[in-house]
């Protein structure tokens, strides 16, 4: 079994303001230039990332070209507690794996988030490591780096 990557911070924000910042917010966060599908060699950008507000919801990016590549559809939508989706932001066809962050106030105005992605298994052995570590620091950088900064 391949461990879930397991990142934990605390930001500055009652639950439901952290909750919307990551969700209904996640483009003005997410750092789209370089961990985004825009194919920047042929002249595409992305133009904005959009998480749907309810479970079945898509999320998806809309590139320059029209294209809404897809990274994921959301399987729990309890705002301010929690947010579930299954995740694959490739143009690759494999399996999904899983995301869940939970927002759990922390006295004073704060909030402490945790970011779970699981089910690194369901690409298959060596797939699933050689993801699982290219993901981790990804998620350190995204998570713990940008949406922390932008959540103050």
């Amino acid at each position: 079994m391949i461990e879930p990557i397991d990142k934990r911070i605390t930001v500055g924000r009652a639950p439901d303001d952290a909750f919307r910042l990551f969700t209904t917010e996640m483009g003005s966060w997410w750092p789209l230039d370089t961990h985004g599908l825009a194919d920047s060699d042929a002249g595409e950008k992305t133009e904005r990332l959009v998480l749907e507000e309810r479970e079945g919801g898509r999320l998806y990016e809309v590139l320059s070209t029209g294209v809404e590549a897809d990274w994921g559809v959301v399987t729990t939508w309890d705002p301010p507690n929690r947010v579930v989706f299954d995740w694959n932001p490739s143009f690759e066809q494999r399996p999904y794996t899983e995301v869940e962050v939970t927002f759990t106030a922390a006295g004073d105005g704060r909030c402490d988030v945790r970011l779970v992605h699981r089910n690194w298994d369901r690409l298959g052995e060596e797939a699933g490591r050689d993801l699982h570590a290219n993901y981790d620091p990804g998620w350190a950088f995204v998570f713990n780096e940008r949406y922390r900064a932008a959540a103050g």
